[in-house]
């Protein structure tokens, strides 16, 4: 990938009003800069100075703390100067102009959105994985995110990878050897134990990537869409899981005419609770477009929550929503108002589907309801740390997975090894460390790291 070295700067703290603001800027031969802008080149490293900030005609922008990292001990592994002043959007705006005009002779730019990391990232400062996670850490949006994002951050997640990387390697060089050398006769698979260090790596490998789906999990958070026909108490329900009146609840059928969404958590886990218009005969062209977009909501479902009212048991027209569910989407089917039914709250697990009874309006079975969703999206709740995780980590391992399980049927052919199958044996290897080494940014194509630091926001 091509590293621009460029100096950069940009705004590193939230647009808005606050006690403080920063400014960021990264490269190299910054003195012209700390001169111009703060009277100094000679700010000594990693200690805060207080003075005052300077027009070019010698005015006070602003007086604050001028901050020098000499690389390579600075967030981006270059020379780092950072100006903290008064959190106002026209001071920042002033200061971050000053900066650039005074840095117009070492070409000084505005960074682009995630560039500070980026350079982390080629500075070998930060993995992938790590950097990743400083976007995942601003974005959190559960303390539970929050700290997965943060172990990920410190290298948990990496540390993992490596790891396995290791012992992939290792195994590789095993195998590789005995193809190099194969007039020392060496039984390969019983004097080096390949199968027994495969099988582990596989172990290992699992182990790995359920954490990696609890951290994902984590991050991306799970999709519940509540559908079902008007007046089953889909509103009640949305109203009941966010302990708020999100939605208006009235007996008129039809009164939700479009989506209504709301984010909460469980356990930690954001979940995205979507009500939507009752399913029916459309009365109006209004009505029509807000089941339309029904559909295209339990189209994009996580968990369908499907929605029946307890008192008047199951019809012919919940049997046909039910039929256009789309497969392979878990369905939860909750029997509302048990309060006019008599029902108990309860959590019925037929062969053929999960069944809850529940009360919106009392607030009766609610927690069998919660404890089910996260049952649905596979959380299991323990005592370990977890690292945050994204869908493409999750891929990567998968592929590892998969290229792991070719590997082990090539390892034996009929009791004993031979060349091909030992070719192959090494392939599958080698293919597998890459896709692991993908997830750290070591196999990474420049494409993809371009996606992933577009999308951090600019000044980090």
């Amino acid at each position: 990938m091509n590293h621009d070295t460029t100096p950069i700067a940009a705004i590193a703290t939230p647009p808005g009003r606050g006690g403080i603001g920063v400014v960021r800027i990264s490269g190299k031969n910054l003195a012209p800069v700390m001169e111009a802008v703060c009277g100094t080149s000679a700010l000594q490293p990693r200690h805060a100075t207080y003075l005052p900030f300077r027009h070019a005609d010698g005015s006070a922008i602003d007086q604050g703390l001028a901050i020098y990292f000499k690389a390579p001990h600075s967030y981006t592994g270059e020379d780092v100067l950072e100006l903290h002043g008064h959190g106002g959007p026209v001071v920042m705006q002033m200061l971050l102009a000053r900066c650039l005009e005074a840095g117009r002779d070492i070409d000084l730019r505005l960074a682009e959105p995630g560039e500070f990391t980026q350079r982390a990232f080629l500075n070998d400062k930060l993995d992938l994985a790590q950097a990743e996670a400083v976007a995942d850490l601003i974005e959190a949006s559960t303390e539970a995110a929050a700290k997965s994002a943060s172990a990920s951050l410190t290298g948990a997640f990496s540390r993992a990878i490596h790891g396995l990387v290791e012992k992939v390697i290792h195994l590789r060089m095993l195998v590789e050897a005995t193809l190099d050398f194969p007039e020392e006769e060496i039984d390969f698979l019983e004097k080096s134990d390949a199968r027994g260090q495969l099988e582990r790596i596989r172990a290992d490998l699992e182990q790995v990537f359920a954490e990696a789906s609890q951290g994902a999990l984590l991050r991306e958070g799970l999709n519940v869409v509540l559908a079902g026909q008007p007046n089953v108490g889909k509103s009640s329900l949305l109203n009941a899981l966010a302990g708020a009146e999100i939605a208006i609840v009235t007996p008129i059928a039809g009164t939700t005419r479009d989506k209504v969404s709301e984010t909460i958590q469980i356990e930690g886990i954001p979940l995205n609770i979507v009500d939507t218009a009752g399913i029916r005969e459309a009365g109006d062209e209004v009505e029509r477009i807000g089941i339309e977009r029904t559909w295209g909501e339990v189209f994009r479902a996580d968990v369908i929550v499907h929605l029946l009212d307890a008192g008047r048991g199951p019809t012919r027209a919940d049997e046909d929503i039910t039929q256009r569910f789309p497969p392979n989407v878990p369905v939860l089917r909750v029997w509302n108002k048990i309060d006019l039914s008599g029902h108990k709250p309860a959590v019925d697990r037929a062969a053929e589907a999960t069944h809850i009874y529940l009360s919106a309006t009392e607030r009766a079975g609610i927690d069998l309801l919660r404890a089910e969703l996260l049952r649905v999206a596979g959380w299991q709740q323990t005592a370990e740390s977890r690292f945050i995780a994204r869908e493409r980590h999750l891929v990567a391992l998968k592929a590892a997975r998969e290229h792991l399980a070719f590997a082990a049927e090539h390892a034996m052919a009929g009791g004993q090894t031979s060349d091909q199958a030992l070719d192959l044996f090494a392939e599958e290897l080698r293919i597998a460390q890459e896709r692991l080494s993908s997830i750290t940014g070591e196999f990474t194509p420049d494409d993809l790291l371009g996606v992933i630091f577009s999308r951090f926001c600019i000044g980090k």
